[in-house]
């Protein structure tokens, strides 16, 4: 019988931070800052336009269909007292929690506040389209012209040119993937079961690409980890 095999531990500059730690110090001695951007939720222009209904729809499609409305304008909405209360009920709806952490009142306040002013929850797992233009032109700025995309798990990457992501409708086939500089300077990460994203690099590009492109979210400090609305 042949010894089992054990995949070697990701490198941290290619995957999202662990649950089980805070997320600075996962990613200690790699990236110096790390920015929590909120994914918006998203709300067709047209009145007659129905989303749901639509199928699957690319990139360029949403942005020229949708516009984006971000968590502090949904509090407002929605009375809800807190980014922290919105990150709890957004996680209940998908079924990301346990019971004793699940908030069923504020996931339905949620749902019914989107029935009512025709709005998209955020995806989970997976880059926000009306963000991810913005960020990768920021990446370019940075000096940066290609940048791998990696899968989740950190086994397999793929040298892209920046702006072919940009322009390309479905860049990276609905699939759940890292993206990180070549010189392993950059990564913005999501997690799988997550309504936003983590940008990591060192201190003033983080606050350069987060002024440039006005990111709705947080900076993490040494206690910040991944359920950060339930354990912050």
């Amino acid at each position: 019988m042949s010894d089992p095999r054990i995949m070697p531990e990701p490198h941290r500059y290619a995957v999202c931070a662990r649950e089980d730690v805070p997320i600075k110090e996962f990613y200690k001695g790699v990236f110096e800052e790390v920015f929590v951007l909120y994914h918006p939720f998203i709300k067709p222009k047209a009145k007659d336009y129905d989303y749901c209904k639509a199928g699957p729809l690319g990139k360029n499609e949403i942005l020229a269909r949708c516009e984006p409305i971000s968590w502090a304008d949904f509090l407002v909405l929605s009375y809800i007292e807190n980014y922290k209360k919105l990150d709890i009920g957004l996680r209940t709806i998908i079924g990301g929690l346990k019971k004793q952490f699940a908030d069923e009142a504020t996931a339905q306040i949620i749902q019914d506040v989107c029935k009512n002013n025709r709005l998209i929850i955020p995806s989970e797992g997976f880059f926000s389209e009306f963000i991810i233009n913005n960020i990768l032109s920021a990446i370019k700025k940075e000096g940066h012209d290609w940048i791998w995309c990696g899968d989740e798990f950190g086994s397999e990457r793929k040298l892209e040119y920046l702006d072919d992501l940009i322009h390309d409708d479905d860049p990276f086939g609905h699939q759940r993937i890292n993206l990180f500089s070549h010189d392993s300077s950059i990564l913005l990460t999501t997690h799988w079961d997550s309504h936003f994203s983590l940008l990591c690099s060192e201190k003033d590009t983080v606050n350069r690409i987060v002024k440039l492109c006005n990111l709705e979210g947080f900076y993490c400090t040494d206690q910040t980890q991944i359920y950060w609305s339930i354990f912050n």
